[in-house]
């Protein structure tokens, strides 16, 4: 059996900093501190002052908060002492990429086993797709045509204004330099980006397995298809639903999540999602389609703050809600309300028909618009 290398003693203060970044509300993600790490390394520094630097520009503090940002610095690798802990262990922000080891957790007699309610705890767990008979093949059909498209840079012979040199030399070349028509280029179109954030927490298991299979069939149908899923974790799993054959698919995403029908962070997942400068070019220019109920775990602020950067960056936001299933419903909680006027439209996402039914619809009519 092989022991686990400990870590150089030398990297304690760069985790502990992240660490203490997150306790007092900054945002260090786990690729942001791999890269603090790396840039300091790359550096060669000579002193405090270029890890500083480092620290600045991967982190990328406000500038409001560049005092208590560079308090946070001293305190940590100056060796001061802090007046209190700082709260938190390194769990308390959903990590990207991080499957863990699935290890079942015991289920708690006051938790509502029928996942109707948003809760802290985080299951983890490994899970498997059964076989389905929906109409996903009609579905994949209809994605190509219906998702909506942008203009790209590249030009391609067409009627456009743009005249084509290249094309127009050769056709002096063949008619001993004569020009009959003018060979024109206009705009090439390419289908958006297309992210789909899917919330696999217990209120929402009832849904998940059909999410899942709804994405792999966008994921084959698409040209450019993002899936992440959020709990108490951040998981990207696009890779895996790209596999052709659905089953191996399903299965290699069942075995990247660990956070199957555990407890509910979208907040703080999708904070993380935007600190990850990869992650959030994912959600630039692009139609983003969350599949969540919205039953956050305590305060909306960390949800506003998040869905308020994402509307910046997207170019439509479509939320699908089991809960919208019901004519009468009508958004409740403190979360949804403060977010609604983020969202262009809230559906329904009670089934896998209902979900691909409303991304049709919503594509085709803010493509015609």
């Amino acid at each position: 059996m092989t022991r686990a290398m400990p870590l150089p003693r030398a990297l304690a203060p760069f985790l502990t900093f992240a660490q203490v970044l997150r306790g007092h509300g900054f945002l260090a993600a786990p690729d942001q501190t791999r890269t603090f790490i790396a840039a300091t390394g790359l550096l060669g520094p000579a002193s405090l002052r270029d890890i500083r630097r480092a620290a600045h520009a991967t982190f990328g503090p406000p500038p409001e908060r560049h005092a208590e940002f560079d308090a946070l610095f001293d305190k940590v690798f100056l060796g001061m002492a802090f007046a209190a802990p700082a709260p938190g262990e390194a769990e308390d922000l959903p990590t990207a990429y991080d499957a863990g080891d699935a290890a079942l957790l015991p289920e708690p007699e006051d938790e509502d086993p029928s996942g109707a309610e948003a809760t802290a705890l985080e299951r983890l767990t490994a899970r498997a797709f059964a076989e389905d008979a929906d109409g996903l093949r009609a579905f994949a059909r209809a994605v190509p045509r219906a998702l909506p498209r942008r203009r790209a840079r590249r030009l391609t012979p067409g009627r456009g204004r743009a005249p084509d040199p290249s094309r127009t030399f050769r056709a002096m070349l063949r008619h001993d330099g004569e020009i009959t028509r003018l060979p024109r280029r206009t705009r090439q179109t390419r289908q958006r980006r297309v992210l789909l954030l899917i919330d696999v927490s217990g209120s929402m298991k009832a849904g998940t397995e059909g999410a899942m299979r709804l994405s792999h069939a966008l994921v084959q149908a698409g040209e450019r298809v993002e899936v992440f899923t959020l709990g108490t974790r951040l998981t990207r799993v696009s890779r895996a639903l790209r596999h052709r054959n659905r089953d191996q698919a399903l299965i290699r995403a069942a075995g990247l999540v660990a956070d199957w029908d555990g407890g509910t962070r979208l907040g703080e997942a999708l904070q993380v999602f935007l600190a990850v400068p990869r992650f959030a070019g994912f959600a630039r220019g692009a139609l983003v389609v969350v599949l969540s109920d919205g039953l956050e775990r305590g305060g909306p602020e960390a949800l506003v703050q998040a869905m308020d950067r994402m509307r910046g960056l997207a170019w439509s936001v479509l939320w699908l809600s089991p809960l919208a299933a019901d004519p009468a419903y009508r958004v409740e909680t403190g979360a949804m309300r403060a977010i609604a006027p983020m969202i262009d439209r809230l559906g329904n996402g009670a089934t896998p028909q209902a979900i691909a039914a409303e991304i049709l619809t919503f594509a085709k009519g803010a493509r015609a618009a």
